[in-house]
């Protein structure tokens, strides 16, 4: 069983959205797709004028907030997905974290409805796969009382990968790490990644993919793929992330 976080460019980009959909569809029922939509929330809140906030990297998101935070990510976002799966002619079911088996509990008090994870027994979504749907989850959450948590989606992702003991893929708009010559490295682990890291051949936006995939690979004690929908059909494609 594999477990498929789709970075937010990605969302963006009908195109490969459409290739994704179209090569899980010549593969077993054994995937499971998490996916955030954090340009989504920003633009939805942005139009009710509501300012948002970011601390270190995470949205504050307050309670008066969550409804469109909620809509964007459960409802949009997670819709669209399930569009491009159904024209592929997959059986998507869009889901939240607590029915794949996770509860959530504030994280802290300034970040206000930002979510950790727990894990629960909850047989679902290996029902849902032997039965051929395609779980879509999005990284909202509940908590023990029911309220509403937005999860950090790379943190859902391993949440959801260790709940079902299943491999974990980030998929973005690239194929995979690349060194200072535009060329893929295909293994990196904690050493490799802080001397490139040290050199600036890791940085910007790859820096903060790989730290994720990194720490996800000492979550779940096991290795980790960063790359493009490539990785759907050429498992050994992309760049594998160890301890």
């Amino acid at each position: 069983m594999r477990v498929i976080k789709l970075g937010g460019s990605l969302l963006e980009q009908p195109d490969e959205m459409r290739a994704l959909f179209a090569s899980l569809s010549d593969t077993e029922n054994n995937t499971v797709i998490v996916h955030g939509g954090g340009a989504l929330a920003q633009q939805w809140l942005s139009t009710a004028g509501l300012k948002s906030e970011k601390h270190e990297g995470l949205r504050v998101s307050p309670e008066q907030h969550m409804p469109y935070i909620v809509g964007a990510l459960a409802g949009c976002a997670n819709k669209q997905l399930m569009s491009w799966a159904i024209a592929a002619g997959a059986w998507p079911i869009g889901l939240t974290l607590h029915e794949a088996g996770i509860s959530c509990r504030r994280q802290s008090a300034e970040l206000g409805q930002v979510g950790t994870c727990e894990l629960f027994e909850s047989g679902l979504i290996t029902n849902l796969l032997k039965c051929g749907y395609l779980p879509l989850i999005s990284s909202i959450g509940f908590g023990k009382q029911g309220e509403w948590f937005n999860v950090n989606a790379d943190d859902a992702a391993v949440a959801v990968a260790a709940n079902l003991d299943a491999d974990l893929l980030f998929l973005t708009d690239v194929d995979g790490v690349l060194d200072s010559e535009g060329r893929l490295i295909e293994q990196l682990d904690s050493r490799s990644i802080d001397e490139l890291t040290k050199s600036g051949v890791i940085r910007y936006g790859m820096l903060v993919k790989v730290r994720s995939a990194l720490n996800a690979a000492k979550r779940l004690r096991r290795c980790v793929r960063i790359g493009s929908w490539n990785l759907i059909s050429k498992t050994h494609s992309g760049t594998q992330i160890s301890e």
